[in-house]
């Protein structure tokens, strides 16, 4: 089961209701005992923070996170030259722009961060 599905069950043990029947359990039921609330309230906390981690890794670009390949860093550092922007480029190898200029400064064709956060054309020829 996935936890997005799971989730809304936990949360209504959590809110003392039975997921299938939506009927309100009884004050003697072992999930109104406050230990047992505590950890369904804590597993649901724990759930909903999995749940939004998943979702942004959803939105991410296809190559997050993936290792460079030399030919990638070739394409990159040629585009740069030409003065594509770091948008395009980010579009075109599924990567975030700011791995690209991080990629960029690892590759020497930007300054480090720190020292010019704003340079992001290519130098003059």
């Amino acid at each position: 089961m996935q936890l997005d599905s799971a989730l809304p069950i936990v949360k209504a043990l959590a809110d003392g209701v039975n997921p299938v029947t939506g009927e309100a359990y009884p004050e003697t039921s072992p999930y109104a005992e406050p230990r047992a609330l505590r950890a369904l309230f804590t597993a649901v906390d724990l759930m909903q923070r999995e749940v939004e981690k998943e979702r942004r890794r959803e939105r991410l670009p296809a190559n997050f996170g993936k290792p460079w390949s030399e030919g990638e860093d070739k394409a990159i550092a040629t585009a740069f030259e030409e003065g594509v922007g770091l948008a395009d480029m980010a579009r075109r190898h599924a990567r975030t722009q700011g791995s690209i200029r991080l990629r960029l400064e690892k590759l020497g064709k930007l300054p480090p961060s720190g020292e010019a956060r704003y340079a992001l054309t290519p130098p003059s020829a």
